[in-house]
């Protein structure tokens, strides 16, 4: 049964709300350590890590878990409208650190309510990503649901790395992360009462532990593809976690320029996330018509390709004063971060496809945390690695904000968010013409 429009774009809706905590985690947690609380960047960033690795291993345990749910609402459900609640929960205690905690002694705080959010967003995301296997087994059908899911995560993207920052420069973290918990949790339950009615395995897998890991990592082809996403997810976390650093430090307004007035409103940091959200928004519906042109590993080779060339010209314009010109270059990156963001989400149900033809195991909750699993190490190490790079070059942490940095720390920050993630993203565009490709085909019967 073909899904309706309805069901389409209610499916997408969820990724909003789960897009402004993705953003928040990966875009303010290090930088509020390290910029309000006064946490030693170096430790700041291990224990950025250490709560997104625990992360990691509540995946198969929640993909498993989901697999095995009965209730009258599926097996997906009652997993995402609790887990939205948790997340948020979350969320907004890690930003509410009381008053006289600072330094290493507000860690034990912080760290604890992000694990519980991070907890909550695994009850969402692997549940999530489990119906884009479930509600339809056509290719088609599945770009067009991915289309509209990165459309609405470019709107989250807009909400967690534009008005969130906004709202905590002038009202503080915590009361930005209460205002848009609303919204995360309408999100997410709106999305589950729009696809109410779609196609789902309503009875819970039998299948047992080890033999839904050994289904798993028997599809080559996808366990390829998982590793890749989670490579070229480093790149782009990379630049998430230092791009607060760079809106402070290396992109500063002349304020003589077209969008001067507009920085001066939103923020450095707001009006890029702006201008990459704009893009990425009007990307999308060419992402669609060149994977249908191209094929959707072609589409995706562009996409990074053009990417690669992105980076290396802003590394060549950093830092600035033009506001407005660096604007217009985030604009392209979020276009250009729609292939990234799109295609490969679009791919790997249809590897799940392969497994459930073969051996009749609806099993997509275990594909799901295998999935997400190499994205979230990416960004749990990102973190990690931008700190000791900074740290080698002598970043200096403060509790006011801003402080006065060298030329050679201020140079390692536009290399890591621009040179080193365009490496990254170039050993992925050779593996994914080599060893990906080749098993792709084999995977499908194509010779």
């Amino acid at each position: 049964m073909a899904l309706s429009l309805g069901q389409k774009a209610g499916w997408g809706l969820a990724d909003m709300g789960v897009v402004v905590f993705v953003v928040v985690k990966q875009l303010l947690v290090f930088a509020y350590l390290t910029s309000v609380l006064g946490v030693p960047v170096e430790i700041a960033g291990l224990a950025t890590t250490g709560v997104l690795v625990f992360d990691m291993i509540t995946d198969p345990l929640v993909g498993y878990l989901s697999d095995k749910t009965h209730t009258r609402w599926g097996r997906r459900a009652p997993w995402m409208v609790v887990g939205a609640v948790v997340m948020c929960a979350g969320m907004v205690g890690l930003f509410s650190v009381p008053s006289g905690l600072v330094g290493v002694g507000a860690l034990p705080w912080v760290l604890g309510f992000f694990v519980l959010a991070t907890l909550g967003f695994t009850m969402v995301a692997i549940p999530y990503g489990a119906m884009a296997g479930e509600i339809t087994q056509d290719p088609g059908e599945r770009s067009a649901m991915t289309a509209w899911r990165m459309g609405f995560a470019s709107v989250g993207i807009l909400v967690g790395g534009a008005l969130v920052p906004g709202i905590a420069a002038g009202s503080g973290y915590g009361a930005a992360a209460l205002v848009v918990s609303p919204l995360i949790i309408g999100a997410i339950w709106l999305s589950v009462f729009a696809t109410r009615r779609a196609p789902r395995v309503a009875l819970p897998s039998n299948v047992s532990a080890a033999r839904m890991i050994s289904l798993v990592f028997s599809n080559r082809a996808f366990v390829t593809l998982a590793v890749l996403y989670g490579v070229m997810t480093l790149a782009i976390a990379l630049i998430t976690a230092g791009l607060p650093f760079a809106a402070i430090y290396l992109i500063v307004d002349s304020g003589d320029t077209l969008l001067s007035g507009a920085a001066s409103v939103l923020t450095v940091l707001s009006l890029m996330f702006a201008a990459f959200t704009v893009g990425s928004i009007i990307s999308q519906a060419g992402w669609v018509a060149a994977s249908a042109r191209l094929g959707k590993l072609g589409a995706l080779v562009l996409g990074l390709s053009l990417y690669i060339v992105l980076l290396c010209g802003l590394y060549l314009v950093l830092p600035s004063n033009n506001v407005t010109a660096v604007a217009g270059m985030f604009v392209l990156a979020g276009m250009t971060n729609g292939s990234y963001q799109q295609i490969p989400w679009a791919m790997y149900p249809d590897l799940m496809d392969v497994t459930r033809s073969d051996s009749g195991a609806a099993i997509e909750g275990a594909f799901s945390a295998i999935w997400l699993f190499g994205q979230k190490a990416a960004n749990a190490f990102a973190p990690l690695i931008l700190g000791a790079i900074l740290a080698v070059y002598g970043w200096v942490e403060t509790t006011q904000g801003v402080a006065a940095q060298s030329d050679a720390a201020l140079g390692a920050l536009a290399v890591a968010i621009t040179l080193v993630p365009a490496g990254i993203l170039a050993l992925s565009i050779v593996l994914l013409l080599t060893l990906y490709r080749s098993r792709a085909r084999e995977a499908f019967h194509v010779t």
